[in-house]
């Protein structure tokens, strides 16, 4: 493992110093991550950004779009061979078809070069002709990104964590049962193996589809081509005298393999080598879900930072430590599930979220916003009586039937204190309301020429993300 950390390293500087010696002498690039857990809108939130890079008019807050110094964007071939190309072809048909749908979620890494051919700004616009500028986007799963905490982590000390933390879980029920009747210590029978990585893995994805987020290993949930190969079939069992050929002895080794076949090629080959980040959360589902479920989201924002290095990408600081994430940008999707009156209390609410993550990433030099956006613009917005009062709803397309309806949530509190205070003392339900959440298809459109796909806020998004390198 030492040998493998060494040589790890070697790479890493290499690379370091082969990117850092192009950014000098070619045009700039910049490497953005798009990541997020189930459900958060990474596949719609790159088509729209890249849609929108492209054809501009519905971009006012980026500001090199609204001075017009963007000549052209254009899709080239992407600089990484053995990386699927991010579908964005097919992914934007699908939202601008006839009959709309949401294209398919996040399986596995992808990548997509936008080139955007940009004049300078200021002093140099007269000194200086148009730069070409690189938009290398890597899409992957939010699941993979919280794998890198096991880097540093034993497998008695994630058995341990994890048998503590899904102790009082009624959806590990059965994998509960399952351990309950075997002995570590015994022979390693491979039938047994797979039976208690199956029950880990029924577990973990009952766990996410209620709600929690600490759903690792990621791989469990995404397997890809190594669904059934021995690295995916472990799971955490109670400590016991574990002698060779035994049980728990195999898993931890099992345990060990993935994080240096799986979880380490992936830290090295593409998240090493971002420098913009963005992590998108679907806060409106976890509020609908309960408090604790909020709590698990606050605790998984946190433990994704920690994946991160944060700080500011300077040559001598790529060339002897390797790249940074300068930018950081933590976004609420489905903003559009709200009337915008309520935007600034999701904003809120996602800020003090995120508030230990971006401290952290604050004090090591680097660049943080949080912010409530829908990529895809999927509802209008209406006023309706209600009570001799009148409330702010939202309009859409039910995906389930098709039907129109209009849609009212609830009242997100202006103090997300009202609810992360209950989140933090692991209340089970909210005292005041529950919050509601519908699932809407999107609408269709008519686009005019120039004109990306409706969205709100990916403007600035765009600024916060991009802005000084345009």
């Amino acid at each position: 493992m030492v040998i493998s950390t060494i040589a790890d390293s070697v790479i890493n500087v290499v690379d370091t110093v082969r990117d850092a010696g192009e950014g000098l002498i070619s045009d700039r690039t910049i490497r953005l991550g798009v990541t997020g857990l189930a459900r958060a809108g990474k596949t719609v939130f790159i088509t729209s950004l890249v849609a929108n890079l492209m054809d501009r008019g519905r971009m006012p807050g980026l500001i090199a779009a609204s001075e017009g110094r963007i000549e052209t964007a254009y899709l080239q071939p992407q600089p990484d061979d053995t990386l699927p190309r991010f579908d964005y072809e097919a992914h934007l048909g699908a939202l601008t078809a006839l009959q709309p749908h949401w294209p398919d979620s996040t399986r596995a890494v992808s990548e997509l070069r936008l080139s955007l051919r940009v004049r300078p700004s200021g002093l140099l616009a007269g000194l200086q002709g148009p730069r070409t500028i690189h938009l290398d986007i890597v899409d992957y799963p939010g699941e993979w990104l919280l794998d890198l905490a096991l880097l540093e982590k034993t497998y008695d000390d994630w058995s341990a964590e994890v048998l503590a933390r899904i102790a009082d879980r009624p959806q590990a029920d059965a994998f509960h049962a399952l351990i309950a009747d075997i002995d570590g210590a015994a022979k390693l029978e491979e039938p047994t193996a797979r039976a208690l990585a199956d029950a880990f893995k029924t577990y973990l994805n009952a766990a996410r589809d209620d709600g929690f987020y600490d759903c690792t290993p990621g791989r469990f949930l995404l397997p890809g081509d190594l669904d059934g190969s021995p690295v995916l079939t472990f799971a955490p069992l109670p400590p016991s005298d574990a002698p060779r050929r035994s049980l728990r002895r195999e898993m931890a080794r099992r345990f060990e393999a993935y994080k240096a076949q799986v979880v380490r090629p992936f830290f090295r080959d593409h998240f090493s080598r971002i420098d913009r980040q963005v992590v998108l959360v679907d806060a409106l589902g976890a509020i609908h879900k309960g408090p604790k479920a909020v709590e698990d989201m606050r605790h998984a924002m946190a433990d994704i930072l920690g994946a991160f290095r944060p700080g500011r990408n300077a040559f001598l600081t790529q060339l002897f430590m390797g790249r940074r994430v300068e930018k950081i940008l933590f976004a609420a999707t489905k903003a559009d599930h709200l009337h915008h009156a309520q935007h600034p209390q999701l904003t809120n609410i996602m800020q003090a979220l995120t508030r230990e993550a971006r401290d952290r990433a604050k004090f090591a030099g680097a660049s943080t916003e949080a912010l409530s956006l829908a990529a895809l613009r999927a509802t209008t917005e209406d006023m309706m009586p209600h009570n001799g009062d009148e409330i702010g709803v939202v309009r859409g397309i039910l995906l389930d039937s098709g039907k129109q309806a209009a849609f009212y949530p609830g009242d997100l509190p202006e103090d997300p204190m009202h609810l992360l205070g209950p989140a933090k003392n692991g209340a089970d339900a909210w005292l005041d309301q529950d919050y509601q959440v519908m699932n809407f298809a999107p609408a269709p459109l008519t686009l005019k020429p120039g004109d990306g796909p409706p969205h709100l806020r990916m403007d600035r998004a765009a600024q916060f993300l991009l802005g000084d390198k345009l």
